[in-house]
């Protein structure tokens, strides 16, 4: 490695020689003397141990050692030529990429309605999107897998925006006992039956955890990962939830705030290092930032 950088620019001289065939265009080419094209094919040569080229009338002619080594330099200088540019566009606030990632839970319309405020403003940036539950989003963002990423509860080891609460409600069914309820204390869900997301998701440790303040386990008898789908099956009368606020309407649900506690969880914007996101990144954690209050919250809208 230590080899190929020292000879970067004899094997730029190269390449640019057994193009052209011809040394005095080569080194217009690269803007470089002719002396000095010919002295750096003379120091590759020397540092291979064999001739790379060979007068051939006017102009060069390649050996064999020279036809063998130009396709796989070709290939490898193009690759840089192509990364140097993808990282130069990356640098550019108007046309980089970013890769972002928000929780199933949190906002599936006035996230990506964000978003597309974003686009709007920004329509050279490049989004890679990602949902996952936090815990993930947040290893993902550890590593360097994303840029960005909305989590809850936010973690002490990452640079935090606080974005604001969200406020869990009770899910039932219309027919349910509690349906015209205006608000409903957690012990009284002691006898029912829950539906619920895994326990890798903040929201159902959170209700697990009430419920067990409250003085019982929850009794689950439906656990998935889509919380639309939870809702649905509350929605037929299956169970009951504790989920963040709906932001589709499904017909038959009914959501009902819980009192005699401080039933929320915390929202924030999460990175490894702002110092070392890209223009574009910086950029949209801004944006996110300014308008965290829209975080989470949109008109209702069926599904």
């Amino acid at each position: 490695m230590d080899e190929l950088t020292t000879l970067a620019p004899e094997l730029i001289a190269f390449r640019a020689a057994a193009e052209q065939g011809h040394i005095t265009r080569a080194a217009a080419e690269l803007g470089i003397p002719q002396s000095t094209m010919s002295r750096r094919i003379k120091t590759l040569e020397r540092a291979l141990g064999q001739p790379l080229v060979q007068p051939h009338g006017r102009g060069i002619a390649l050996t064999p050692a020279g036809r063998s080594l130009l396709p796989g330099l070709r290939r490898a200088l193009d690759d840089l030529d192509s990364e140097f540019g993808r990282l130069r566009g990356e640098a550019d606030p108007q046309a980089g990429l970013v890769r972002f990632g928000f929780p199933l839970t949190v906002g599936p319309r006035s996230t990506p309605a964000l978003l597309a405020g974003f686009y709007e403003q920004a329509p050279r940036v490049r989004l890679i999107l990602h949902q996952g539950h936090g815990g993930a989003m947040l290893d993902e963002v550890r590593d360097g897998r994303l840029d960005l990423a909305i989590v809850t509860p936010p973690p002490d080891d990452l640079d935090v925006v606080p974005l604001g609460y969200q406020h869990l409600q009770l899910n039932v069914g219309a027919r349910h006992r509690l349906a015209k309820r205006r608000s409903v204390r957690i012990a009284e869900l002691a006898d029912e039956a829950f539906i619920a997301g895994p326990t890798t998701y903040s929201v159902r440790r959170l209700a697990d955890q009430w419920c067990l303040a409250a003085g019982f386990r929850p009794r689950i008898i439906f656990e998935g990962s889509e919380i639309e789908t939870l809702r649905a099956l509350v929605a037929q009368g299956l169970g009951v939830a504790l989920l963040p606020p709906a932001e589709l309407t499904h017909e038959g649900l009914v959501e009902i705030p819980l009192a005699g506690g401080d039933y929320r969880r915390e929202i924030a914007l999460v990175c490894a290092d702002p110092a070392t996101l890209s223009p574009a990144a910086l950029r949209l954690r801004a944006y996110l930032a300014e308008r965290r209050d829209q975080i989470g919250v949109a008109p209702r809208g069926k599904g």
